[in-house]
């Protein structure tokens, strides 16, 4: 017997007369091998779309729903009770607030610890201050005295906040001259501050739209993730500059050098992002599952890892972009825009004429062929040496 040979599978599926189909690449080994080709610029609708959309969500949500601003900001009386937390601890405890007979306690927040129920109410008098302790004593089975209560004022008052907003509008202001001084252009200033804003507006939207109390701990990472949004958009336009100089002499227009520079720092950001996302997760993971979402580790956890991913989206698809719109319209990026597009054209003339030339049909000369049929008469053969007398 004969052994039969085992046919082995082809590398990739084939579908009649189709070319093979190339196994696909992922976006991880993309990531690993920096290969990626993604139009920025010319697919600028899009992105733009995408943001508008989510800053419109956000902004709607602030105004019509509001932050949670916490008691440093409009004070109040946070009552502490140590008890056996369970599953239904929160509800509970909602149900003694509402059933001690007090006005107003709609606004109540409570969270847990692992061995600490957590109410934050509004400002109480002596007398309410007395009833509730009494009520939540008696429901944790515990003295009056072991539940804590601490009464406190507006800390962040309207001095402060003022102080703040002004210190705000110096760091732009610098920010807007020394970026136009180090890329002497006006416009990338400009869109790296409207970058800048998308990604504030942004921040600030989750924690109205999750509900998350704003603390100064909120305040802190607002204000940590401009600088990281700007030096991700700095990094970007550093590239562009660098892509984009003496464009004059070159075969592409400003938007196509912009959008090679944001395919070759691409991957850098990603990386960028993901590392320093990692660590600030972990925080607010902390701050959630530990903690019970008090306290300063989830409030700047939250603002740190959504600054940092708005920050990087607003760097790569919004601010050069945007950057190309303000730039493509001078006067001489037009022009050069058209004289970009001359060349070409003469150059896709002239491989057409050359394929032209290449492709014409080519006439060959063909040696008459002798064939045999019946009823014709055949040539007669001539022997080697009548050949040779010829």
């Amino acid at each position: 017997m004969t052994d039969t040979p085992v046919k082995k599978n082809p590398p990739f599926s084939t579908k009649g007369n189709q070319q093979p189909l190339l196994p696909k690449i992922g976006f991880v080994h993309r990531l690993y091998t920096s290969d990626f080709n993604v139009d920025f610029v010319g697919k600028r609708k899009w992105w733009f779309g995408i943001s508008a959309v989510i800053v419109l969500v956000c902004v709607a949500s602030i105004v019509f729903k509001g932050l949670a601003l916490g008691i440093e900001f409009k004070g109040g009386s946070v009552f502490q009770v140590p008890t056996t937390i369970t599953d239904s601890t929160i509800a509970d405890y909602t149900a003694v607030v509402n059933g001690s007979g007090l006005p107003d306690m709609d606004a109540t927040e409570i969270t847990t610890t692992t061995t600490n129920v957590r109410l934050q109410v509004r400002s109480l008098s002596n007398d309410e201050v007395e009833v509730l302790r009494a009520a939540l004593a008696e429901k944790a089975d515990i003295s009056v005295d072991e539940v804590t209560y601490q009464l406190v004022g507006p800390s962040w008052g309207p001095q402060i906040t003022q102080k703040g907003v002004q210190a705000l509008v110096i760091f732009v202001v610098l920010v807007a001259l020394l970026i136009s001084v180090y890329f002497r252009n006006w416009k990338m200033a400009t869109a790296a501050l409207i970058a800048l804003a998308h990604d504030v507006i942004v921040t600030v939207g989750v924690y109205s739209l999750i509900g998350f109390s704003v603390t100064p701990a909120t305040v802190t990472g607002v204000l940590t993730i401009l600088g990281y949004s700007l030096y991700d958009t700095v990094v970007v336009f550093d590239k562009v500059r660098e892509n984009t100089r003496d464009l004059s002499h070159k075969d592409y227009t400003f938007s196509e050098g912009a959008g090679r520079a944001v395919n070759e720092v691409f991957v850098r950001s990603v990386n960028t992002t993901i590392v320093g996302v990692l660590p600030v997760a972990a925080l607010l993971l902390a701050g959630m599952v530990w903690l019970g979402g008090t306290g300063p580790l989830p409030d700047l956890g939250l603002a740190m890892v959504a600054g940092m991913i708005a920050g990087s989206w607003s760097s790569l698809f919004v601010a050069t972009p945007l950057l190309c719109v303000l730039v493509e319209a001078e006067p001489a990026m037009k022009a050069h825009r058209l004289a970009v597009e001359r060349r070409k054209a003469r150059t896709r003339t002239k491989v057409e004429a050359t394929v032209a030339e290449v492709t014409e049909p080519v006439t060959i000369a063909a040696a008459p062929m002798i064939v045999e049929t019946a009823g014709r008469p055949q040539p007669k053969r001539q022997t080697r040496a009548e050949r040779k007398k010829i």
